[in-house]
Parts: structure tokens; C-alpha cells; sequence
């Protein structure tokens, strides 16, 4: 039975070595952050993986269904990793891929909303207003296929023409193998993302091949493929196949998913916010986007 995940952690905890070819692992705690660097190096680790070669920094944290304390902190902490991945000049997007209208996906719009967007701040204006300091970033949210008709890779790529971005940042939902990781843990990677991988609704992926620049992903998983948590349970693969009537796939989300992804969508925001201003205060910055 092969499981879905979007987290390159469970990949490599899942595969029966401990010692993989071609993959290199750091990891550091930083207060109540735990976090792990994985680095594919070639495509021997990019095999074992089943995932491209890059870096995948996962941050573990406090559930925030229950904890919201010193989120300006985590997010000042992660901020620095996702900086360390992206160049140090030249415009970032932002873009916030997801269905605003469905919870569980609705963690890159939500992220997106509060991103501060500085493109047009320039000159003048931002010497009087003291805020010549800004980095440029623009913010994009595409919506999703069903709504527009139109993919969103295939809108970011266009608004990619316009702004010309040194980087692209991509925030969107995950899907986790483990319901331990839901709305505790943050990923970062180099590699971009597939839209709908983690759920079985694969669309074109938006990485460094489709968009030309380097692509960044950020997510927070929120939801677990139900044939998981069913064989979990039980220990019995049968009892996977029996929650998927007909074949149709289902996808467990926590009771709690409206709390998480307010808090997770706060958290990513700042974090971006952290990365991209690092001079000024995140929760300043959200408010400002707001």
C-alpha cells in the first residue's frame, strides 16, 4: 500500500535504511522548534526519496490547535530559514495556492492575504515614509482550476512575465502520512510544489523547469489520506480499502481545522513576512497587509 505524504520527514522514515545513499541530514533545536535539514544531493537520493534533488527543511512544533504562544518568535526563527534559501536581491512572489471556500485548503490564500506586498512602494514615497528599506515582493492568489478554468501554474507563469521575480514563494497546503503532524509541522523546500500531489489531484507542478526562476514551497500539513488512519487503527491494509467505496478517496482532517489553519496561516505569513523584511516586526507587517 503506498501512502501519500508531501513531507519529505516521512519519506526518509518510511524507507528501510537508516542510512540512505545520496541524502544528507542535519537537524538543530531552536527553543520548542525542532528542525531538520534533508538534503538530496544526487539522483541516487532523489531515487530513494521518490522526491527531486534539493533541500526539505521540515520544522516541528507545538501543536498550534493548542498552543499560540511566541508566534512573532517561531516565525522570526523559520523567516531565517526560508531566507536562506532564497536570493539575497531582486522581487519575490508570493503566491497562495488553495480553495478559500474549503478549510482544509485554504492555508496559501489565507498565508497570501497577509503577506505585505511592496512592489509599488518605490521612490519618493518610500524615502518619505521611511520605507525605502522594503524588499520588493508582490502577492498572488490564483484560486483554483474548478473555479477558473484555468491552471494555476499557467497564471503564475503569466504573472511571472510581468513582475519578473528573482524567486517565487508558493504556499499551499500539504498532505501528512502520520495525523501527529497535522497542524504542528511547517516544510520549506527548494524543489516547489505540485498542486494536489498529496491528495491524488495532480496538476502541473510550479518549480525552477515551469517558472524559470527558483521556486520555493511552504506548507503546513492539514489533512491525512483516510486509508492511512483506517490501516493505522486496525493494522490491517484490507481496512484501508473498506473507507474507500467505489474507489473514491477520502481525506481525514482534524476536528479542530478551522483554529489551525487561522494560527498556521498566521504563522506562514509572518514567516514570509520575516524573511523577506527582516528589519521590521512580522506582526506589524501582517497587520499592515491586512
Amino acid at each position: 500500500m503506498q501512502f501519500r505524504t508531501d513531507l519529505a520527514i516521512e519519506a526518509v522514515k518510511a524507507a528501510p535504511e537508516t542510512k540512505l545513499p545520496g541524502i544528507r541530514q542535519e537537524s538543530q533545536q531552536i527553543e520548542d522548534i525542532k528542525l531538520l535539514r534533508i538534503y538530496i544531493e544526487n539522483e541516487q537520493g532523489e531515487k530513494e526519496l521518490g522526491r527531486p534533488i534539493g533541500a526539505y527543511i521540515t520544522a516541528e512544533l507545538p501543536p498550534l490547535s493548542d498552543d499560540e504562544e511566541n508566534m512573532e518568535q517561531k516565525a522570526t526563527v523559520l523567516g531565517a530559514e526560508l531566507r536562506s534559501l532564497l536570493p539575497e536581491q531582486g522581487t519575490v512572489l508570493v503566491v497562495g495556492l488553495g480553495n478559500q471556500s474549503v478549510t482544509p485548503d485554504a492555508l496559501g490564500p489565507r498565508s497570501a492575504g497577509m503577506v505585505l506586498a511592496t512592489r509599488h512602494i518605490e521612490g519618493e514615497f518610500a524615502r518619505s515614509t521611511g520605507l525605502d528599506k522594503l524588499r520588493s515582493a508582490a502577492v498572488f492568489v490564483p484560486g483554483v482550476l474548478g473555479q477558473t478554468g484555468v491552471e494555476s501554474s499557467e497564471m503564475v507563469h503569466g504573472i511571472c512575465g510581468i513582475v519578473k521575480p528573482a524567486a517565487v514563494i508558493v504556499i499551499d497546503a500539504l498532505a501528512a502520512r502520520s495525523v501527529e503532524r497535522l497542524g504542528c509541522t511547517v516544510q520549506i523546500c527548494d524543489t516547489g510544489i505540485a498542486p494536489g500531489s498529496g491528495v491524488g489531484n495532480n496538476r502541473i507542478a510550479l518549480n525552477r523547469e515551469t517558472l524559470g526562476v527558483p521556486v520555493i514551497g511552504l506548507g503546513v500539513p492539514t489533512v491525512v489520506d483516510a486509508r492511512t488512519v483506517a490501516m493505522d487503527l486496525t493494522g490491517r491494509e484490507e481496512a484501508g480499502e473498506q473507507v474507500t467505496p467505489r474507489g473514491s478517496e477520502m481525506m481525514v482532517t482534524p476536528r479542530e481545522i478551522d483554529l489551525i489553519i487561522r494560527r498556521a496561516s498566521n504563522l506562514i505569513a509572518m514567516m514570509v513576512n520575516a524573511a523577506l523584511q527582516p528589519e521590521y516586526s512580522p506582526l506589524s507587517l501582517i497587520s499592515a497587509a491586512g
